[in-house]
């Protein structure tokens, strides 16, 4: 089972070009990097001498975009103890909504309008967008967003296939600069 639609994304193409399983397996962990500096940053801020520790590593693999957002907004005005709870039941939620909204989808997709269905494709850069705006507190994320949005659609034109990992480095590392300039 993978939670992160990227890496069922990948899984599913290396699946449909008969990549070998170990290759596949490789690339979907390898879209999960990026889970480890949001876990990184997270743990300190859930840790409690009252959990025991296998807890963790379960909270760890319920982690996403959206639950680490509302968690780093939510922890400030939680007790420390009462925070792995929170988050187990938030992220449960998120997974058992998730999964009932794909079901129904997958059900309904074909009864949609293609004008509908188009729009459906556009909502979840939509909504990470909107919670990643909705996510900024500090001057470096919201310049980082920023930048990134102006060197997104720049690296798009000269290198489509990179232009995730171009933007985002170029955008972040500008908006390191300017801020470090400051």
């Amino acid at each position: 089972m993978i939670w992160a639609l990227p890496g069922q994304l990948i899984f599913v193409e290396m699946h449909t070009l008969a990549a070998p399983l170990g290759v596949a397996i490789l690339a979907v962990m390898l879209s999960s990097a990026r889970f480890l500096p949001m876990t990184l940053m997270l743990m300190p801020e859930i840790r409690d001498a009252r959990h025991r520790s296998w807890q963790y590593y379960v909270l760890a693999q319920l982690l996403s975009l959206s639950g680490w957002t509302f968690a780093v907004a939510r922890f400030p005005r939680l007790p420390r103890a009462q925070r792995l709870a929170w988050f187990y039941g938030f992220a449960l939620v998120l997974i058992a909504t998730s999964a009932l909204s794909t079901a129904v989808g997958y059900l309904g997709a074909d009864r949609l309008p293609p004008a509908v269905q188009l729009a459906l494709i556009f909502m979840v850069p939509m909504y990470y967008l909107l919670i990643l705006v909705g996510a900024v507190r500090e001057r470096i994320a919201a310049l980082g967003l920023a930048c990134g949005a102006v060197a997104g659609p720049l690296a798009y034109l000269v290198t489509p296939q990179w232009s995730v990992v171009l933007g985002g480095l170029a955008g972040g590392s500008v908006a390191y600069l300017l801020l470090r300039k400051r």
